[in-house]
């Protein structure tokens, strides 16, 4: 049978690309190798990670600990099943919308393996083993990622784990040892921090996140630090063993040995391209599994045949993989589209939440921009008190010469959020004046933004009437949410 896109995986970008050629008017076929769609995003990464880290969160009362002390919680013993509940009704939710959305636009969806058997020739195996052929006139491969398991890891799905293993049946450990932190062994480090587990996080390097900004990641350190967390960054893990009582034993080369009852090996994930046949198409994967593609068209280079999604690599977010998908799409039937945003966020669903879109002071620093940042504390703001904050910031960041808005840095509750304000005001080349002379909902988080760029603005240099007139109608406002602060940080005391 033929089809005008076969797209290989059902994950944000594969689901998006076929949406799209079916409004199109495409013939679509998606194949999946799991009995229910999805892909990893669904069943084994970004949907059970946070719904993991919301059910640690409500049962832990994690929010509720400013106002009611560490000792705070929800459920006093909490354990697998209660994070396994939730779980479950979250990724049965997310499939049956996933394939309604199929059935409604008339995409064919098939179970099995796709393996290329020529340029425009795919071969399907089924899970008994039968062979379905199809021909394609385009193809879409959105196959995903797995996790790197190096042989000299004694992986054995009980206490040594990668984040599959992690998140297909949950427990609690008494103690947690995390290798690798990016962003992915972060997420599961703070997490089961929260739960209040031990953790000690490894990392060969001596920093990690570098693509997020050095005075959030700063913040972010003293937090994890202040509640226990042991972090060994500049420290590479020689070998892994299993002591008499089945705990893992991370050997650290420069002799040191950290014990713990689960190990978390998070360091790194490879294309899941290996079963695909590539050389029979023409392609070739790097060593890590990934594929090459134009950035602006999502073509490899085998021109009909398009890659999208965490097989192409960074930045590897769900919501650029359906950007990616659907651009991939338009282009192969010559949709007209729309050029991309300069900027785009990214979400580290973190205990606490880091976000960031535009450029870090680094990045500022390197490109010779003259700047100005501002900061405001959520603990500063009325909501942020109400909620019960004691930590949290927002970073705003401006170019002194036209006054523009050049990145935003949030770390703390709903940053994931807060962010798309920033966001949307550095696409449409915003300044300064839009977070000073608007309003915001009061009280909010939101206000850090008129307290940061206030914060910005008493030290940039005034460059005429207009905008000090505008500074000098913001003042009170500012005096206003300060004093508001200090009166509910005075009764609270």
């Amino acid at each position: 049978m033929r089809y005008e896109l076969i797209v290989i995986g059902s994950g944000p970008a594969g689901r998006r690309a076929a949406i799209q050629a079916a409004k199109l008017g495409k013939s679509v076929l998606v194949v999946e190798n799991r009995y229910r769609v999805g892909g990893v995003s669904v069943h084994t990464g970004t949907i059970p990670s946070k719904t993991l880290r919301e059910t640690v969160l409500n049962l832990t009362g994690w929010r509720e600990r400013g106002f009611y002390g560490r000792a705070y919680r929800v459920k006093k013993d909490i354990e697998g099943k209660d994070l396994n509940a939730r779980l479950q009704m979250t990724l049965d939710h997310e499939i049956d919308v996933l394939e309604h959305q199929f059935t409604r636009n008339g995409v064919r969806t098939i179970e099995g393996v796709a393996q290329f058997r020529g340029p425009h020739e795919i071969a399907v195996t089924g899970p008994k083993g039968e062979v379905h052929i199809f021909e394609a006139e385009r193809v879409l491969i959105a196959v995903g990622t797995t996790p790197y398991r190096p042989s000299s890891i004694p992986f054995n799905g009980t206490n040594i784990l990668d984040s599959d293993d992690l998140i297909s049946e949950p427990r609690v450990p008494r103690s947690l040892t995390v290798i690798g932190a990016g962003v992915i062994g972060i997420e599961y480090a703070t997490i089961f921090s929260a739960l209040d587990v031990p953790v000690t996080l490894i990392e060969p390097r001596d920093s990690f996140l570098d693509f997020v900004d050095r005075e959030i990641i700063d913040d972010f350190v003293h937090q994890l630090r202040d509640r226990g967390m042991a972090i060994r960054l500049g420290a590479k893990v020689d070998r892994v063993e299993i002591d008499g009582q089945g705990w893992a034993i991370s050997v650290l080369e420069d002799g040191r040995r950290i014990r713990s009852e689960m190990l978390l090996y998070a360091a790194g994930r490879i294309g899941a391209t290996a079963p695909l046949g590539l050389e029979n198409c023409g392609l070739e994967a790097d060593s890590r599994g990934r594929l090459t593609v134009d950035p602006v068209t999502l073509q490899t280079s085998v021109p009909h045949i398009y890659a999208a999604g965490d097989v192409i690599g960074f930045p590897s977010l769900a919501s650029t993989s359906m950007e990616q998908g659907r651009i991939a799409a338009c282009h192969a039937f010559g949709a007209p589209m729309p050029p991309a945003p300069a900027y785009f966020p990214y979400g580290i669903y973190a205990v606490p939440e880091i976000s960031t879109v535009g450029l870090s002071e680094q990045e500022v620093r390197e490109k010779g921009i003259p700047y100005e940042c501002g900061i405001a504390r959520f603990r500063e703001t009325s909501r942020g008190h109400i909620m019960g904050m004691q930590a949290g910031m927002m970073k705003l960041i401006f170019a002194l010469e036209d006054r523009r808005l050049l990145g935003v840095h949030i770390i703390g509750e709903s940053a994931t959020e807060l962010i798309h304000i920033g966001q949307a005001v550095l696409n449409l080349g915003g300044t300064i004046d839009y977070f000073v002379e608007n309003t915001f909902n009061y009280p909010t988080l939101a206000e850090a933004y008129k307290i940061a760029a206030l914060d910005a603005w008493n030290r940039m240099p005034r460059c005429d009437d207009h905008h000090q007139s505008a500074l000098d109608r913001a003042l009170p406002e500012l005096k206003r949410l300060k004093a508001k602060a200090q009166s509910l940080a005075a009764k609270a005391a």
